[in-house]
């Protein structure tokens, strides 16, 4: 019974990749095709290569080589979908998509990358680059951001919302902070009146709290280094959950002491705020009784590609009507 099934999930996939790439035109098609070979081998020396100079050398042949990529006219429809190791977000309005990826230094020290490519009427390329400026902030949570001083992280979903006629949309990311450690962060992007991305905003609300908390301007979990923690958009409950942490050895300030407990924070979109729900559920949950988003890394620590693109895979198919 399963390979119907598995023919037919093929026949989806190669049709929306093909009512994608048909706004290009077969000669770019193939001029796009030994880009990407040319960015996968790049990929792979950026993660294998032993050294630091090496990984190095290779992100910044891979960043030369992607800009050159994405100059070829409608380049926006190509996915990319055989190169590992890259977030490709498309957003669900199919405005922008957004690539991030990571370059670890030695092991301590991780730093990442992205750029936003737009959906432009005439096809030509209209890119912006994103500089991690994780290091010089002080403060990430209280302060709005532009593309020069960003809070890097390797998004893992993006979600679309409204109020007032804007659109905001909340992004989900990755970060391999520490030797000890890993973070994960909710963002809320806009565009400002020259298109320009703005990061951040009062948007975290804890009014409803026991206990009351300054608004902040991004949101963020650091927990223990081989923890599985969630902290995602679930569309069924139409909220993001986010997994309650405990210190496994009583020192609540160590936050690689941090795992979670069972119990669900959340926040849900009221007025232009994402506002944090203290306990999501009545009765904490015990392993399975909940369907828990898919972690983006396997057993191994390794990128697993399909589960980074399952929500964009989900908005390609709007992709094509931006050109209809």
């Amino acid at each position: 019974m399963k390979k119907p099934v598995l023919i037919l999930t093929f026949i989806l996939y190669t049709v929306t990749s093909f009512s994608q790439v048909q706004h290009i035109n077969l000669s770019d098609v193939k001029v796009l095709q030994k880009k990407e070979d040319s960015l996968k081998h790049l990929m792979k020396d950026l993660f294998l290569d032993s050294l630091t100079a090496g990984r190095m050398r290779s992100d910044s042949l891979f960043i030369r080589t992607l800009v050159r990529s994405l100059q070829v006219k409608n380049s926006f429809y190509y996915p990319f979908d055989s190169l590992q190791g890259v977030s490709k977000l498309y957003a669900p309005d199919s405005t922008f998509r957004i690539f991030t990826w990571q370059l670890d230094y030695d092991g301590m020290y991780v730093r990442q990358r992205g750029a936003i490519q737009y959906n432009t009427p005439n096809g030509n390329l209209r890119l912006v680059p994103l500089r991690d400026y994780s290091e010089f902030a002080d403060n990430a949570m209280d302060s709005i951001r532009n593309k020069d001083t960003w809070i890097g992280a390797v998004y893992y979903n993006i979600v679309e919302t409204k109020y007032n006629g804007k659109n905001y949309y909340t992004l989900f990311g990755y970060d391999e902070n520490s030797i000890r450690s890993n973070k994960k962060w909710i963002e809320v992007m806009t565009f400002d009146n020259k298109n320009m991305p703005v990061f951040g905003g009062a948007y975290f609300t804890f009014d409803k709290d026991s206990v009351k908390r300054d608004p902040r301007y991004r949101y963020s979990i650091e927990y223990k280094k081989d923890a599985s923690t969630t902290l995602n958009y679930d569309p069924e409950l139409q909220m993001i959950l986010v997994d309650h942490l405990v210190s496994e050895s009583e020192e609540p300030d160590n936050p690689w002491t941090l795992i979670p407990d069972g119990d669900y924070e959340g926040f849900k979109w009221v007025n232009g705020k994402w506002q944090h729900v203290d306990k999501v559920f009545d009765q904490k949950l015990k392993d399975g009784e909940f369907p828990m988003p898919d972690p983006i890394r396997d057993a191994n620590g390794n990128n697993d590609e399909k589960k980074l693109q399952e929500r964009t895979d989900q908005n390609k198919t709007k992709v094509k009507k931006g050109k209809e």
